[in-house]
């Protein structure tokens, strides 16, 4: 388990999904972008906006219940993407390399990007915007919710 949390805001998931777009956009067009579901969903949107692509096709591989990793499962082929030449496939993170490798083996020809990467996934990857350690756990926006908390006035005051 990770001993340590990051959490990226939907503002620096923006930027960082835009700054990739700004690097992708010299190595396209592209055919079609393959998001990594469910991580990917998000940031292969916004990068489908940025270089102006209109197909996005998905693959979906379960590797984790929670944080605990498990056996690698595809449930869901990008079939439009073929082999992968042309496209590109887009992630949130690459963390071990487990789905990075499976999706790698199904689409050879595709260009893999995603907005993070941690040591031993990074291999796997063509390109990424920000390196993280090892050991941390990232939470992005869609994992993690605002609460509201009372103001400070207002907590266990007895003093009237």
């Amino acid at each position: 388990m990770a001993t340590n949390y990051a959490t990226v805001t939907w503002d620096q998931l923006h930027r960082d999904a835009r700054q990739l777009a700004e690097i992708l956009i010299p190595r396209g067009p592209f055919k079609g972008i393959v998001a990594v579901t469910r991580g990917g969903l998000i940031p292969a949107a916004i990068i489908a906006r940025e270089i102006d692509c209109r197909l996005i096709e998905t693959i979906s591989v379960v590797t984790y219940d929670e944080e605990e990793q498990g056996l690698p499962t595809v449930l869901k082929s990008p079939v439009a993407a073929g082999d992968g030449e042309g496209f590109l496939i887009i992630d949130d993170l690459v963390d071990s390399g487990v789905t990075a490798q499976i999706v790698r083996q199904l689409l050879p020809k595709a260009l893999f990007a995603c907005l993070y990467a941690k040591p031993s996934g990074k291999p796997l990857t063509d390109l990424f915007v920000v390196e993280v350690p090892q050991e941390t756990w990232v939470l992005f926006p869609w994992d993690t919710a605002p609460l509201f908390i009372p103001p400070l006035a207002r907590k266990g005051s007895t003093a009237g």
